[in-house]
């Protein structure tokens, strides 16, 4: 059963991770074997002010 972790900085649209949710798990099914009722994916959606890139929050960038 395969289980798909992908990290995002939140500001994504509902049908934005349906899309990919979708997406993923036909990729998962095509390439693997697997089905898919057995594909997990999480969505884990960091805050702008909890990741940084280059020494600085998203949160600061313009």
């Amino acid at each position: 059963m395969p289980f798909v972790h992908i990290e995002l900085v939140a500001g994504r649209t509902l049908e934005q991770k349906i899309n990919l949710v979708k997406e993923v798990t036909d990729a998962v099914v095509k390439n693997t074997g697997a089905p898919s009722e057995k594909v997990h994916v999480i969505l884990n959606e960091m805050q702008p002010e909890n990741y940084a890139l280059n020494g600085e929050l998203l949160s600061q960038k313009k």
